[in-house]
This record gives C-alpha cells, structure tokens and sequence, in this order.
C-alpha cells in the first residue's frame, strides 16, 4: 500500500482517542462491545479453514497473524493468546505506544504505518476490522492486504455496510449521542458486501463468507444474516 493510502486525519482522530482505548466505558466503548462477536466469527472461520480442534486454545500456534488497523490491540492480543506471533500496524503513533505498554508479557510486534510496514512479509491469518472505511483508497488498500498473505492463508475484514440502516445507528444515534465520537464514520466511505467482494476479487482472492453483524437491545452486537449494519467477510487465494 502507498502511503498516501493512509488519512491523516483518520490517523489523527483515532490517535486522540488513545488513552482510552482499554477503557470499556470510554471513547472505544463500542469497539470493546464488538470485540467478543467477532472473536466468535473469527474462532470459526480459523477452525474451519486449517481444520482445528474447536477446544484447542491455541488454534493459531505455529502461525503469523497480522492485524491492519489494529488500534491499541483489543483484537492482537486475543490472537496472541490464540498461539499466532502477531504483528499489529496502525496508522497512529500515540495509539500504537498504548497498544505497545498494554501488551505487557505478549510479544506482539507492533508497528506505526499502513501495509507498507509490511512489505514483502507473508502472513497466514490478516485482519482488517472496521478499517476499511477509513482508508483513503480502498481498492489500493486491499491489494496491500492480499499482498501480505501467504499462499494458504486465510483474510478477514468487517465493515459497515452502506445503507439508510448504517448511517442511523452509526451517525445520527451513535455519533449524535455520543457513544462514538463525532466524525468518526463518514457514511459515503461504507462499502456494500458487492463492493468489497468486487475489490477481493480485483486482488486476486476468491471470497469464502459473508456474515451480517448486527444489534438488538436485548443480545447487543451479534452474528447474524442481515448484513444491512455491517458485516464480515472472509477471503483466500483464488
């Protein structure tokens, strides 16, 4: 991936937000909600590509993870703990620098910059969650991703879908209220599961799964079929 690929302003808006990222109440008070369904997704989709044992607690062990965008390591530590020597990258400095205390004894290699922190690196396992839509070329941004893959290997990315659903729950509720920060999403930027497939697709990866994610008072964020929130899709070499 170029450079210029990275916003800086998207880098600058999230690194202000750094402090607090571990904070379960704070600023990423949505993003720690998230976290638990797509572990689920994740698990499965690990399980089902390399054949796993679904009570393994390391079913990455012997494997590299990447994680682009990965902010101040909610989801790299978990694939740490899962076995995988993770590298994390992220556009933003001051996010990086609390990723990096807040790993404490897990050797995670974290990294300021895009994909190009990366180059010529091959990873068995790339995520890239709610990332996306904050790039400044998407299209560059995934070949940057299948580029990092390793023959075999499994990508992972979720994203709000684009749709009159996304921009209430995300902009004028979430945003509105408070509960994200203002100007953290713009609506225009959203991808359609057919957009993404097609960018996929352009970068030489054959598409595996999509699955919706969604929200309900009652179960909070959840695995679903409606994609019409956002979603998660699966890739791997074509």
């Amino acid at each position: 991936m170029d450079a210029s690929t990275v916003d800086a302003r998207e880098a600058a808006h999230f690194g202000a937000m750094a402090a607090e990222w571990w904070d379960p109440t704070g600023s990423s008070a949505m993003l720690h909600r998230l976290n638990p369904p797509r572990l689920t997704y994740l698990r499965a989709r690990i399980d089902a590509h390399w054949g796993g044992d679904a009570a393994s607690f390391t079913p990455l062990a012997g494997k590299r993870a990447l994680d682009m965008g990965c902010g101040a390591g909610l989801l790299a530590e978990p694939l740490a703990r899962m076995g995988a020597a993770v590298t994390g990258v992220d556009a933003s400095a001051e996010v990086i620098a609390v990723a990096r205390a807040h790993a404490g004894s897990l050797a995670i290699d974290y990294r300021v910059g895009g994909v190009e922190a990366v180059a010529g690196e091959r990873f068995d396992l790339v995520t890239s969650l709610e990332v996306i839509e904050h790039v400044v070329d998407p299209g560059v941004f995934v070949h940057g991703l299948a580029a990092a893959l390793a023959p075999g290997g499994l990508l992972v990315l979720s994203t709000p879908n684009r749709t009159p659903l996304s921009r209430l729950a995300m902009i004028t509720l979430a945003e509105g209220t408070g509960r994200i920060p203002r100007g953290t999403h713009d609506h225009a930027k959203f991808l359609t599961p057919d957009e993404l497939t097609r960018l996929l697709d352009g970068a030489g990866l054959r598409v595996t799964d999509v699955q919706g994610l969604a929200f309900s008072p009652g179960r909070g964020f959840h695995l679903s079929d409606s994609t019409a929130l956002d979603y998660f899709v699966t890739a791997v070499g074509s």
